[in-house]
């Protein structure tokens, strides 16, 4: 493969699982033996940073070996700087994947543009679907597309005139606490809007106490042997966890 794959993950409300979500991809991604680099967008919160860090301290205090892909936080301030700095990461790795802020953000649409997978994750419910769709209030049909997937338009036309192909994925998060006919009308809306602007649905993470506990060891449910204790959950979770990688069908690499 000539050039890095971009992952981007981006989603402009918070609290969608965004950063635990980019996490787990890039330790898996460095686990099948690719070389994976990581570029926080965020500068405030820098969750996938923090994380990341908390992997170095632990994979230091238990003498093992935890694959961690590189990673950094991005201190371009111009828009040269930005694309300077994610052709310098491309050029060293297969998967170049790019966490972007719970809000709207220059950097993060120009991400975008650059993204061969884009990840949009959202919680299964109404309040994160009017990010990227407008329903009517009774018969929970489509409307229209909100104001994001307009963005991701514009920015897949923009990759299509460079020859390229940016692959959006919506990613179901939460999906087990949602009541049965909530959730039929969450697919069935899903399915009718991904008709209309064209992204592919597939389901994400549960939620699960196990991926907060995670954050300040920096382990993920792959590194499952390091686990003090294991119960069936974390095999349900693990499970959920590679399904969600394969759904994304990723390239192979040849380097």
């Amino acid at each position: 493969m000539a050039d890095c794959h971009f992952i981007v993950f981006a989603n402009e409300k918070g609290g969608t699982g965004k950063s635990t979500t980019a996490v787990h991809t890039a330790v898996a991604l460095t686990m099948m033996g690719h070389r994976v680099a990581v570029l926080d967008l965020d500068t405030r919160q820098r969750t996938t940073t923090r994380y990341l860090e908390n992997r170095v301290e632990s994979r230091k205090r238990l003498g093992e070996d935890l694959p961690t892909p590189d990673f950094a936080v991005n201190e371009a301030d111009n828009l040269a700087a930005f694309e300077r700095k994610i052709d310098e990461l491309c050029a060293e790795t297969d998967f170049l994947i790019i966490d972007t802020p719970g809000r709207d953000d220059p950097l993060a649409r120009i991400s975008a543009t650059r993204a061969d997978t884009l990840v949009t994750p959202i919680n299964d419910s109404f309040i994160d679907f009017d990010l990227i769709g407008q329903v009517d209030p009774e018969t929970y049909k489509v409307k229209r597309p909100s104001f994001y997937a307009e963005l991701v338009w514009e920015a897949r036309k923009a990759k299509a005139r460079t020859g390229g192909e940016v692959d959006w994925v919506v990613l179901r998060n939460r999906l087990q606490h949602i009541g049965a006919r909530n959730m039929q009308r969450m697919a069935d809306a899903l399915a009718e809007l991904s008709r209309r602007v064209g992204f592919r649905v597939i389901p994400g993470l549960s939620e699960r106490v196990i991926y907060r506990e995670l954050f300040p060891s920096g382990l993920t449910l792959l590194d499952i042997d390091h686990f003090e204790s294991v119960g069936m959950s974390h095999i349900a979770a693990r499970s959920e966890l590679r399904e969600m990688i394969a759904g994304f069908e990723l390239p192979e690499t040849s380097r």
